[in-house]
């Protein structure tokens, strides 16, 4: 199944790409047509929602079937002026590159396959792939005018100018990515967390032609190295770190860069007249329509590299009326696209005030020379320590540059000049950031790791120019280089196969309980509901699964999901304390989660605090759990003017036998308290926990009026588990918890 949906995903995006490829590919490089191919496909699926989207449609659902006529209509012209066996002989040229692209995908789906019987998504620790399938399911199912359910929730969804979540995705946030979810999932009839991982996937795959065709044309590498090259992209660490975290938007930057990088090149290498201008026009608009539909802000350096070659060309050799030509007939496609795409335009001053205000992303370690060529350790993109590894590496990886460079430009100075142009302005802008990020403690390695990644399809054959060594004919270096080569690419299949092990473990899936949520749009007496989960990922989910309904949120989940009142008349709850309502007052959804009615007369909201690790869950048997580190406490917030009754319950173990004791807002646990809690003196309760899972009841503790805060101690020093750098104490699976009015 995995694998079927991946190829019907690429196969799909590879019809919508072939006509307009053959159509926009300049006339000298007609033949090489099949290279342009994916971008296209996605560039004009993105443009096709953009339309349906400003037309008032109710999302691809309305007219995703329809719109196949345009790029079957595109491909029957295409192959009228081209010829059907010419196209057919064209597609063949390029056929190695092609099965490296299907390779490269097969191994992708691989770990999906393995961590999942069915379609499902995945992530080593980003929350981004929810964010997509948000605006995803927005797209699909949703009329621009909509203002009903969370959609138009003006005092949760309003970022700076924009006030509902339809416009916050055409105007702030990554429109592409969720666009392409939208329209591949309406025609192969996925859902967005069915297809997020596999497209993330196909995106990867699909930039391998562009990686293939920038090794040929732009750095002058023969054929079987740009397609070693290509295959070297397809299984890099540094790439599949995107796609473990699901980050599209980065995967359509990358060959946007590639193809605006190409044509700038070429442009100044041509005659500069207006034909030749047009004729690099399409493909140009190609490259930035998927930049300002996906990372809107990578606009501003995105002609970095084709800037600085025919800049530092002009310069050396005084054409200045030359240059002024060639930015004039790089800025045309982009005015074009941006008139098309004013409202994204316009939304960039907003967006880069957004990534001022909040430390997006995480801390990801620095690449040293080696890492640039994938010689990592694979998910976490850790430098290989031991023995000095590292250093040795790199080293090697310099001296290899060093030494090919101060050849190249004794020989081949151009070709030399475009790997110098196109790497070193990255490299100091990445240094940069690290620099930045390590100085401020802030998270600016992960601006660092994006501005690589993009740039990365430029960026790899660049840091392979240690290949040209072996033009010398001479037998050492041709062995030196080969040997380099082997090691190179044994450490990034290595690497390649540490994710696959951790990504068929992920730590982060759309399980089976999650699509369920979506039920809840169903229930007409549910309106609004508050997201008490404590995990990012699922309240993201959730959001996704509920845009029909009223969402509240205790704290800033992401952008377009601000923290407000909790307004909902439900709670929806899914953490590991699970408030229990008489009656229909509470709803179980799903085995994890339930609907809480907070208008109860014994209603109250509850939530884990402090002594707790982060919740875990075994894939299989669906178990979720969180372990205690010694003394954890749970806060209760009893909203009525009157205090309250609760009893609980335990579900859950402990490494050793141990006596645990839940103490209320003025209980002390040195007595187990015999009888019923009184109103002058609340209780505390006092269970035996031990190795095998077992169900433990607490006798009645008061809750006055206000919050409260309830501890669960343990006497017993915590274990040491091996292997494990924390300490123990006791695994929760569900602390239940009975509010009543009267007492038990």
């Amino acid at each position: 199944m995995h694998h079927l949906v991946a190829f019907a995903l690429l196969l799909h995006v590879l019809f919508w790409g072939a006509g307009a490829a053959l159509l926009l590919m300049p006339r000298p490089w007609a033949r090489f047509w099949p290279v342009l191919v994916t971008p296209a496909g996605f560039a004009l699926q993105s443009l096709v929602v953009w339309i349906g989207a400003h037309a008032g449609l109710e999302g691809t659902n309305a007219y995703g079937y329809w719109s196949e006529l345009i790029p079957a209509g595109l491909l029957g012209i295409a192959l009228y002026r081209r010829g059907v066996r010419a196209a057919y002989t064209d597609v063949t040229r390029v056929g190695l590159v092609w099965a490296a692209m299907a390779g490269c995908l097969a191994v992708l789906v691989l770990p999906v396959a393995i961590a999942s019987r069915g379609l499902t998504t995945i992530s080593l620790g980003s929350c981004d792939a929810a964010d997509y399938a948000a605006g995803a399911r927005v797209l699909m199912e949703f009329a621009r005018t909509d203002r009903d359910g969370f959609i138009g929730l003006v005092e949760v969804v309003r970022v700076h100018s924009v006030d509902n979540f339809f416009d916050y995705w055409l105007r702030l946030n990554h429109f592409t990515p969720a666009a392409l979810m939208a329209l591949n999932g309406t025609v192969l009839n996925c859902a967005p967390h069915e297809i997020a991982t596999l497209l993330t996937a196909v995106l990867l795959a699909g930039t391998l032609p562009v990686v293939f065709w920038s090794s040929r044309v732009l750095f002058g590498y023969s054929g079987g190295v740009s397609l070693i090259i290509a295959g070297l992209f397809g299984i890099s660490p540094v790439m599949w770190y995107a796609v473990a975290h699901v980050s599209p938007g980065q995967l359509l930057a990358a060959q946007a860069i590639a193809l605006l990088s190409w044509s700038g090149i070429a442009l100044w290498r041509g005659q500069l007249t207006w034909r030749c201008v047009l004729m690099f026009g399409g493909v140009q608009g190609i490259a930035y329509w998927l930049i300002l539909g996906s990372y809107n802000f990578i606009i501003l350096v995105c002609l970095v590299p084709a800037a600085t070659y025919a800049i530092g060309l002009a310069v050396w050799q005084r054409q200045w009326l030359r240059l002024g030509r060639w930015l004039l007939a790089m800025a045309v496609p982009l005015a074009v696209s941006a008139a098309v795409f004013a409202p994204r335009v316009a939304g960039l001053a907003e967006r880069f005030m957004l990534l001022q205000t909040y430390d997006f992303g995480w801390r990801i370690p620095g690449l040293t020379a080696e890492g640039w060529l994938g010689m990592v350790q694979g998910p976490d993109l850790e430098a290989w320590s031991f023995f000095g590894l590292r250093w040795v590496l790199s080293a090697v990886v310099v001296g290899l540059l060093v030494w090919a460079f101060i050849r190249a430009f004794q020989k081949r100075a151009r070709v030399a000049w475009v790997a110098l142009a196109v790497s070193v302005p990255i490299l100091a802008g990445y240094l940069f950031l690290q620099a930045r990020g390590a100085r401020l403690g802030t998270n600016a390695s992960y601006d660092a790791y994006k501005l690589f990644a993009v740039f990365s399809p430029l960026l790899l054959p660049a840091f392979c120019w240690w290949v040209t060594l072996r033009r010398s004919g001479r037998l050492h270096e041709w062995l030196l280089v080969s040997g380099v080569a082997i090691v190179v690419l044994g450490f990034n299949v290595l690497a390649c196969g540490m994710f696959i092990w951790k990504l068929s473990r992920p730590p982060l899936m759309v399980d089976r309980e999650l699509p369920q949520l979506q039920l809840i749009e169903g229930m007409a007496d549910v309106k609004s509901v508050n997201l008490l989960f404590p995990d990012m990922w699922s309240r993201l989910w959730a959001n996704v699964f509920l845009l029909r309904t009223e969402q509240y949120f205790p704290t800033h989940t992401y952008e377009g999901r601000l923290n407000t009142e909790l307004r909902g008349a439900w709670d929806l709850e899914g953490g590991r304390v699970a408030v229990q309502l008489p009656g229909d007052a509470r709803r179980q959804v799903t085995p994890r989660f339930a609907l809480v009615d907070t208008r109860h007369p014994a209603f109250i909201r509850a939530r884990e605090t402090e002594g707790w690790y982060d919740e875990e869950n075994d894939p299989k048997s669906g178990d979720r759990w969180r372990w205690t580190a010694g003394k954890a406490t749970v806060e209760i917030d009893n909203p009525h003017a009157y205090p309250l009754f609760v009893t609980g319950s335990l579900d859950g173990w402990s490494p050793v036998e141990r006596t645990l004791t839940l103490v209320g807002p003025a209980g002390e646990p040195e007595e187990a308290v015999p009888g019923p809690a009184t109103l002058t003196a609340p209780a505390t309760a006092r269970v035996h926990i031990g190795e095998e899972r077992a169900s433990r009841r607490f006798s009645a503790v008061v809750l006055p009026p206000g919050k409260t805060t309830l501890e669960l101690r343990t006497p017993e020093p915590l274990f040491d588990a091996p292997g494990d750098p924390r300490a123990l104490g006791v695994a929760v699976l569900r602390l239940n918890l009975a509010p009543q009015r009267a007492l038990p």
